[in-house]
């Protein structure tokens, strides 16, 4: 039902631009530039109905004032982080739903890499947008949140159907997979996973989305279960959030 464009911005970043034709309806997801964004609509032709905002970072918000003044867009954002979404509209909440269209979202409260960072999971489409909670082989960094937070978070995300396309708003997946190497060498399906990387990159194609069922294979953030981890950081006793602590922690400072 949904047509996706995915927008290279800045450095890394993604914006999404998501269309349901029957309700003609159309979402920009974390607009980092309007310009892009404004761009993308003209040359498909498309009205821009919404902007669907993770959380309130600069790299995710830029374009909203912009955008909202030349389309009349709603924004749509996590209630409690009000105060630090620009021209926010509608607040929303964990379990809300926000219809796109004949489309649905539902709100997945995931905080963690802020206090107020929020998934729009599209169950119809097998489609999860979650900003900088995920990444290809990584996860974001603990600005506003703690480790145990963050963990419950991640565990939403586990929980999704493993048919389930990630889509993160960066290209970070190469780096991460250095680090992911590190922390479990033996992982053939990790290998497998950095072989394609690398092959995508070099000819300058995004690896995102990515499946959640990979991320589960390979991703050493949602892998804190793991034997081969837990032996290589000597924490075979202790609960997977602590575990996923160290990993994150470790990540912190890898220059790899």
């Amino acid at each position: 039902m949904l047509e996706i464009l995915q927008i290279p911005v800045l450095q890394d970043n993604y914006i999404y631009l998501i269309h349901e034709p029957n309700g003609w309806a159309t979402a920009a997801i974390d607009p980092a530039l309007a310009e892009p964004v404004l761009r993308a609509l003209d040359e498909k032709g498309w009205t821009l109905t919404h902007i669907l905002n993770t959380h309130h970072h600069g790299d995710h918000v830029g374009g909203n004032i912009e955008l909202k003044s030349k389309t009349g867009c709603a924004i749509v954002a996590m209630a409690r982080d009000k105060e630090r979404i620009p021209g926010i509209d509608v607040e929303v909440s964990e379990g809300d739903i926000i219809g796109l269209g004949h489309a649905e979202a539902k709100v997945l409260d995931v905080p963690g890499h802020t206090s107020g960072h929020i998934a729009f999971w599209f169950a119809g489409e097998s489609a999860l947008f979650l900003g900088d909670t995920l990444f290809g082989l990584g996860c974001g960094r603990l600005f506003e949140g703690h480790a145990e937070e963050m963990w419950a978070s991640l565990e939403k995300i586990r929980a999704l159907p493993p048919s389930t396309r990630i889509y993160c708003a960066h290209e970070y997946t190469q780096a991460n997979g250095r680090f992911a190497l590190e922390i479990e060498p033996e992982n053939q399906a990790l290998q497998e996973r950095m072989v394609r990387v690398t092959n995508l990159r070099q000819q300058g194609l995004p690896t995102i989305p990515s499946l959640l069922g990979d991320e589960l294979a390979t991703n050493p953030f949602l892998r804190p279960h793991s034997p081969e981890i837990r032996r290589r950081l000597g924490l075979e006793d202790v609960t997977d959030w602590r575990v996923f602590a160290e990993i994150r922690h470790r990540k912190d400072s890898f220059r790899g």
